[in-house]
């Protein structure tokens, strides 16, 4: 019987050894099943790339054209970088500098095309010339009395971008101006409907020129093109932009015909067409539902005004842009002779009295006398242009 016993005893041991080994097996396996995720997470934490630190850039349009920045400039986007002020978000904001100049603050998170103010100069136009369409408005009778004085003086310097509109074929100007000269076939008259006739076809030729800028004379204007460059290119053509001189000191009034019987009174300020005007293609193409294909003249009718006043109407009281009124257009309705001699050539436009104020010229010494040159237009050209042909030439003085 004792020797039975030993065996069974042994392999009783055995298998409580082997039991307990099985189970610890089972309990380190769970144990590496539970920690295996969290070395995993780490390996792959360490893995990932981190970001970067963002750094913020803030557009600033504070600066008038011509003063110093400090920061750096983005090449792609023309807005100056500041270093400063780059983790503060800018406002969109439209205030004045101290010489009351428009300037426009902009949000950095708003479309850089959109934050445009005209003193800011990373939005002026690089204007050449030949971006302006000039459109001088005479008729028949004047072509020699008037418009003839232009094509020997201004016009000579921008051939290719005046266009004259006028109401009778002339074969002789036509010679000259080649396709520049414009018959409108509208009436000889001078009536508000004959006015707006000449001014609906300067309207459509510019829109079909795909000119940056329209800008509207009279017969008796000397544009000075300088002062014109200097001036547009203080804004940006896709811009509304409406450029101008009123002929009154306060908006005027007109009767706004409506459907119905009645009407409704309406003020808006407008540009004399007599000192001339300057309107962008952005704002141009605004006026189209009023002004192209005809539209100008039934638009006219609803205020039975001239065609200055409608120019005024539709960008004033429809489109609700202001004009922005500039001293740099003259016309013959002021007192030219009062004009300071320095600042004459600094102008955009200018002009003269007519038959009953031969007198109301601007006051500028030259080589022409009042008699030779009544209107002054040429003594302005030859100042402006001095290796002009037919100019005097200035005589040297006598060495002793």
């Amino acid at each position: 019987m004792k020797l039975l016993r030993q065996p069974i005893r042994m392999h009783i041991a055995s298998v409580g050894t082997s039991k307990s080994c099985f189970l610890f097996s089972l309990a380190f396996c769970g144990l590496l099943l539970l920690l295996i995720p969290t070395f995993q997470s780490r390996a792959q934490r360490a893995d990932v790339p981190q970001p970067r630190p963002q750094v913020g850039t803030s557009y600033h349009g504070t600066v008038p054209a011509g003063s110093a920045h400090t920061g750096d400039t983005d090449s792609s986007t023309g807005f100056n970088r500041s270093r400063t002020q780059q983790r503060r978000p800018m406002k969109t904001e439209l205030g004045t500098d101290d010489n009351h100049t428009p300037m426009m603050k902009v949000d950095s998170k708003r479309a850089p095309e959109r934050a445009v103010g005209q003193s800011d100069f990373r939005f002026r136009d690089k204007l050449k010339l030949n971006d302006i369409f000039i459109a001088v408005k005479t008729t028949r009778k004047y072509h020699k009395a008037r418009l003839e004085l232009l094509i020997q003086t201004w016009v000579s310097q921008a051939k290719e971008q005046t266009y004259v509109f006028t109401d009778g074929e002339d074969k002789e100007l036509r010679m000259r101006m080649g396709a520049n000269l414009i018959n409108t076939n509208c009436s000889a008259a001078h009536t508000r409907q004959a006015l707006c006739c000449k001014m609906s076809v300067e309207y459509d030729k510019f829109i079909e020129s795909q000119k940056k800028w329209f800008c509207h004379v009279d017969d008796d204007n000397y544009m000075i093109l300088p002062g014109l460059l200097r001036l547009l290119s203080s804004y940006h053509h896709s811009q509304d932009v409406y450029l101008g001189r009123p002929s009154l000191d306060h908006p005027i009034e007109a009767a706004e015909r409506v459907k119905s019987d009645g009407s409704v009174s309406v003020k808006f300020w407008f540009a004399t067409g007599g000192a001339g005007f300057c309107i962008s293609r952005g704002l141009a193409l605004k006026m189209s539902p009023w002004a192209s294909l005809g539209n100008f003249i039934s638009t006219a009718e609803k205020i039975r005004l001239p065609d200055d006043c409608t120019i005024g109407y539709i960008i004033e009281a429809l489109l609700e842009v202001p004009l922005t009124h500039t001293h740099l257009f003259h016309s013959h309705l002021e007192k030219l002779q009062k004009l300071p001699t320095d600042t004459v050539l600094e102008q955009v436009t200018l002009s003269y009295g007519g038959f009953n104020n031969r007198r109301n010229v601007v006051s500028i010494v030259g080589g022409f006398s009042l008699a030779e040159d009544p209107t002054r237009f040429k003594t302005v050209h030859c100042l402006l242009y001095p290796d002009t042909e037919w100019c005097p030439k200035l005589k040297p003085k006598n060495r002793m």
